[in-house]
């Protein structure tokens, strides 16, 4: 690649040597690359129909959780809603890990010419209002992926573990916070039981899980709808669709886009 143009050399240095050692585990990635400027580059899913549906089972799967624990039932439900919004991307993450849903991506295909010469002109707002992801975005989700399916996780770790992130009573706005903040410490201690259990000889377990689940909070949600769900729901409010699925407001049942049957 010709990089006489290239705009690393004008950025902080620091910058790039940071992403290089946060993404050594990324097999994919060279070592001896220095260009940063790939990372740049918009991406898409490599097999749209394939992965779309494997993540929209697993948001089904995710609302399911939330709808059958009684304990989420008996909040306000202002405090449910502050709670789906704030959690549903950590737990989606989490059910991703859980079901071993791995996914590729490739650069964002160009228009050809006679795609732009036939476009020309047209309404800009025929055209979608949302962006592709960024690959350095994506590397750093599949990483984060990644260092939790090293974790090997058991079921039941997996099931308090997601207790533990729903019931997050540091959410704005929360009027049973105290309540939820007791649901959090329950989850957080029967994952600690657990993990000692299962695991005796490994005292590190338990704080290196809190410690990764961290990252599935970082994930921005855009990324994850713009990713995983956009093909599917275009434009539409991804919160406002899940809200629907929680309390069955509507049935739905996510079909790819001309788009992704491609």
């Amino acid at each position: 690649m010709d990089c006489e143009r290239c705009q690393c050399q004008h950025e902080d240095k620091h910058s790039a040597i940071l992403y290089t050692l946060l993404s050594q585990n990324l097999s994919h990635s060279p070592p001896h690359q220095r260009c940063l400027c790939h990372q740049r580059w918009t991406v898409c899913l490599r097999t749209p129909h394939i992965t779309c549906q494997a993540a929209s089972d697993v948001l089904v799967k995710t609302i399911s959780f939330m709808k059958n624990l009684p304990s989420f039932h008996l909040l306000p439900r202002g405090d449910q809603l502050l709670l789906l919004d704030s959690c549903w991307v950590p737990l989606f993450l989490l059910g991703l890990v859980q079901e071993t849903v791995t996914f590729e991506v490739m650069e964002t295909p160009a228009p050809s010419m006679l795609e732009k010469i036939l476009l020309d002109g047209q309404s800009k707002r025929q055209e979608p209002e949302w962006t592709q992801p960024m690959l350095a975005a994506v590397q750093w989700l599949q990483c984060s992926l990644n260092t939790f399916w090293s974790l090997d996780l058991s079921p039941k770790e997996y099931a308090y573990l997601k207790g533990a992130i729903l019931f997050n009573p540091d959410v704005p706005g929360l009027t049973a916070s105290l309540y939820i903040e007791s649901l959090q410490r329950e989850a957080e201690r029967a994952l600690q039981e657990v993990v000692r259990i299962l695991h005796p000889e490994d005292q590190d377990r338990f704080a290196l899980i809190l410690l990764i689940t961290s990252t599935l909070k970082s994930i921005p949600p855009a990324l994850i709808t713009d990713l995983f769900f956009r093909p599917v729901i275009g434009n539409a409010d991804i919160v406002e669709l899940i809200v629907d699925m929680l309390y069955e407001i509507t049935s739905w049942q996510p079909a790819p886009s001309p788009h992704t049957a491609l």
